[in-house]
């Protein structure tokens, strides 16, 4: 079956046809042949952010393999793929031989599984050639203390203790001062992952300090998850040297609706030569991942983001985050 993919900012979705509303849509569903013009927009973008399965936790929409194919079948310049259990890299590696004409990177989240703030992980992520090396997320104390439970369907035998940046008096953790070193070391790029406000911050300014010079932060406008930064609170997170990350995920239904004039007004307050813009998706609910970008495109250029500034977001500055 061949139908128009949903519409960004919603819309009627009647015209997708009774039987992909009452099934689970798959992922050839959001490829159009015939219209080809529809993700024109998406020529030599990067997207940083592409969850991926295999996933102890949930089904999610692609795998490394089936993200590559539909990066490169859109005409984009590179991903990063993600998962929060297990280092991606090799499975990056692999779609890369495999996908002629797509970029594909892997990076490590240091949630529960690899060990939390585990130095040793990170070391050994830099000698694999990783790219990117995110902050605690699920297992973060910030997202256990929210009112949404962010474990899904973990199994751990030993008692979960949040993971925080932070000591008894404020500081960074000393285990958190090594990943540091290993991170700029390696030229990896530091993301902040599902730290609250006030850890990012701390983490930012040592950050500065140690004169690293590849910095993310992750969606800072989210509500049920991860770090809910005021503007002023994410020009300062820029003025310390950080990228500042938006994606579509928050603004997505089964998500937290965000209004996406959120992401607008941010852009034109910290400038789009300090934002990316990125995908977060590929969990099972939502669209594939380059569909989500083609979303955030659309909705952006409705909402009066210029093409230019778009070309810094989706091109440039990641490009520049990646190294590429």
């Amino acid at each position: 079956m061949k139908v128009k993919p949903i519409p960004a900012g919603g819309g009627d979705f009647s015209q997708l046809g009774g039987e992909l509303i009452t099934r689970q849509a798959t992922n050839e569903d959001f490829f159009i042949e015939e219209n080809p013009e529809l993700y024109e927009c998406l020529q030599d973008v990067i997207d940083i952010h592409v969850h991926i399965g295999p996933d102890a936790t949930r089904r999610r929409r692609v795998d490394a393999l089936e993200a590559a194919q539909q990066a490169a079948k859109v005409g984009m310049k590179a991903i990063v793929v993600k998962n929060k259990q297990y280092i991606t890299t090799p499975v990056a590696a692999l779609a890369s031989r495999l996908i002629p004409g797509v970029s594909v990177f892997g990076g490590v989240v240091l949630d529960r599984e690899v060990g939390g703030l585990n130095p040793d992980v990170v070391e050994m992520a830099g000698k694999l050639g990783t790219k990117v090396v995110w902050m605690a997320t699920e297992t973060a104390l910030n997202d256990l203390n929210k009112k949404r439970t962010p474990l899904m369907d973990r199994t751990f035998h030993r008692p979960i203790e949040g993971i925080t940046a932070l000591d008894e008096d404020g500081k960074l953790k000393a285990e958190l001062e090594v990943i540091l070193d290993i991170i700029k070391d390696y030229d990896m790029v530091l993301a902040t992952g599902h730290f609250s406000t006030k850890e990012i911050l701390v983490l930012l300014k040592r950050a500065k300090e140690k004169k690293m010079k590849r910095i993310v932060v992750n969606h800072p406008l989210t509500i049920s998850f991860g770090p809910d930064a005021s503007i002023s609170e994410q020009k300062e997170m820029a003025s310390l040297g950080a990228l500042i990350e938006h994606t579509f995920v928050p603004c997505m239904p089964a998500h937290d609706r965000i209004d996406p004039r959120k992401i607008v007004e941010a852009i034109n307050e910290i400038g789009a030569e300090r934002t990316i813009v990125s995908s977060d998706f590929g969990q099972y609910h939502n669209p594939p991942p380059v569909e989500g970008m083609r979303m955030i495109i659309r909705t952006l250029l409705g909402y009066g983001i210029t093409q230019a500034q778009l070309d810094l977001m989706l091109k440039e500055n990641p490009a520049r985050l990646l190294d590429l």
